[in-house]
């Protein structure tokens, strides 16, 4: 805000301006600029619309973790983005404590490495959680023994296969877990003052609650930087939803393996002659030889057929298909 003049002040600018005392244009000419100090040591190479678009891959990045994680805690897992953020290297592992979890990982095919910060109430509560305990995490740090050590490489081993899909729309990448660190001085990936951007989530295990940073260097996001952006994002998201993803899916369907089996017929027999069957002995079934028996996909009753051999092994030959309506 200007200063704000009196009314002496500005009858006497008034009276110089009829004089000839001032010049109105010279005065405007005077104004001083404001000006933005540029700090050298930390140059802004993110910006906010590709902090914005990070948090979008991360939000994507969550729900799969919230999906996946609950399968090795049996327990409700809820992930949030909680911040995003441009700090020097220096900074970030400075904050860091002793011990830590890290994870370093090949982000390739780009250059360099991310790292995976894992709280480390949030790693103790996972390991007492898969060791059979309620996920109560340990009220003093300590150091991870090499079995627990095993246990969260797995863990960051899931973690690191799922930034595949969040990243799809902006480049197809092949993370893969290098090492795992629980002292930061051995985590130096990039020059102390290297930029990097922070997408920091927030972890709840029940009632357990922590975070996950993950730190993302510039020297690695280098090369799709220009690919940051929310518009080219949802441009490609929209391009990943056409008519080639419903020939996608299909594709997926038909790789899946699903079991089929063939019944000859059935018999029902009480226990003591189960429990006296010998080798040689025949069972009675409720079909003839020559009639169709029932093939059952999963489930399912999809096709009758009649026994049969190809070469050297059992075959059936299908009669007929046996329709939803049927």
């Amino acid at each position: 805000m200007g200063e704000v003049l009196s009314q002496n002040e500005i009858d006497s600018l008034l009276a110089a301006l009829s004089a000839g005392e001032l010049d109105a244009d010279q005065m405007q000419g005077s104004q001083e600029k404001q000006v933005k100090n540029y700090d050298f040591t930390r140059p802004t190479k993110f910006s906010k619309e590709h902090l914005r678009t990070l948090e979008i891959i991360f939000e994507h990045y969550g729900r799969l973790i919230s999906t996946n994680l609950p399968v090795y805690l049996r327990k409700n897992v809820q992930v949030a983005v909680a911040s995003s953020e441009t700090v020097t290297f220096s900074e970030f592992t400075n904050a860091l404590s002793n011990p830590v979890i890290l994870g370093i990982i090949n982000f390739a095919p780009l250059n360099g490495q991310i790292i995976i910060d894992l709280a480390t109430n949030l790693g103790y509560a996972m390991l007492d959680r898969m060791l059979g305990g309620s996920g109560v995490p340990l009220e003093k740090s300590r150091e991870f023994s090499e079995i627990e050590l095993t246990i969260i490489q797995k863990i960051l081993v899931m973690f690191t296969q799922l930034l595949r899909d969040p990243w799809r729309n902006v480049i197809d990448i092949n993370p893969v877990l290098q090492r795992l660190e629980t002292n930061p001085q051995f985590a130096q990936v990039i020059a102390p003052n290297d930029m990097i951007a922070i997408v920091t989530l927030n972890v709840k295990i029940g009632d357990i609650e922590g975070f996950i940073n993950v730190c993302l260097p510039f020297f690695t996001l280098e090369d799709v930087m220009d690919k940051l952006n929310t518009k080219y994002w949802f441009s490609t998201m929209q391009e990943n939803h056409d008519e080639n993803y419903e020939v996608y899916i299909e594709s997926l369907i038909r790789k899946v393996d699903i079991p089929i089996r063939a019944v000859l017929g059935r018999s029902t027999i009480s226990v003591n002659d189960f429990m006296s069957l010998q080798v040689g002995d025949c069972i009675r079934l409720d079909s003839k030889v020559d009639t169709d028996m029932n093939i059952f996909v999963g489930n399912i009753r999809k096709f009758t057929a009649l026994p049969g051999t190809e070469k050297d092994s059992y075959a059936v030959r299908i009669t007929s298909v046996i329709r939803e309506e049927e």
